[in-house]
């Protein structure tokens, strides 16, 4: 009797796991994991799926190219970013918003993921610089843009479209964060962030 018992176990242990219960968290740590150790254009689809344990099928129903998974791992790891950034016990919105603009910057301008695409795949960071906005971009004007209205609110930020001063103070950051490193050296960012904190608290003072 306990013999017949067992038998469903091990059917149900042989079993590969659905695709649908498979955590993205999982894929994206493992292309995180390859992408650091040998560069986005060495990477392919099926290393992809071998590190994180998973079919190539399962791999392409959610994502279509290597491309499309570092995109997806670019957004996840910015997201973070931007959560972690903008403190809400600052003494008003104009604070708030630059405080949490320039600590991005920050993260950003030393990011292993962003200093190993730099290094081995830069092209494909020029669709994102020259062409089109990715959902990590998007994300980012959202929330400066709703960061500009709260200090509009409490008169902290002047008065202006919060969507043209949301572009501006993007395309600043991202010369910072892209470039940064060919202005200064790694023991001088600070300065870069010092210079960036005060050039956008005087673009937003009332």
């Amino acid at each position: 009797m306990s013999q017949r018992s067992s038998e469903p176990d091990q059917e149900t242990s042989s079993r590969p796991t659905p695709a649908n219960a498979i955590g993205e968290e999982r894929i994206l740590d493992a292309a995180y994991e390859l992408l650091l150790a040998i560069g986005m254009r060495r990477m392919t689809m099926a290393d992809i799926a071998r590190h994180a344990e998973v079919s190539r099928a399962t791999l392409y129903r959610r994502w279509p190219n290597v491309q499309a998974v570092v995109a997806a791992l670019m957004t996840r790891e910015w997201t973070i970013a931007l959560v972690s950034a903008f403190h809400p016990d600052a003494p008003d919105g104009r604070t708030r918003l630059v405080e949490g603009v320039v600590e991005v910057v920050a993260k950003t301008r030393v990011h292993p993921l962003m200093r190993k695409i730099i290094e081995l795949d830069p092209e494909f960071l020029t669709p994102y610089l020259l062409e089109r906005r990715g959902s990590s971009t998007v994300a980012h004007l959202a929330l400066v843009e709703e960061g500009l209205r709260q200090g509009q609110a409490d008169d902290s930020i002047r008065a202006g479209d919060p969507v043209w001063l949301a572009r501006q103070i993007i395309l600043i950051s991202l010369a910072s964060a892209v470039s940064g490193p060919v202005m200064a050296e790694k023991d001088e960012y600070t300065k870069l962030d010092e210079e960036l904190r005060v050039m956008l608290t005087r673009y937003l003072m009332p």
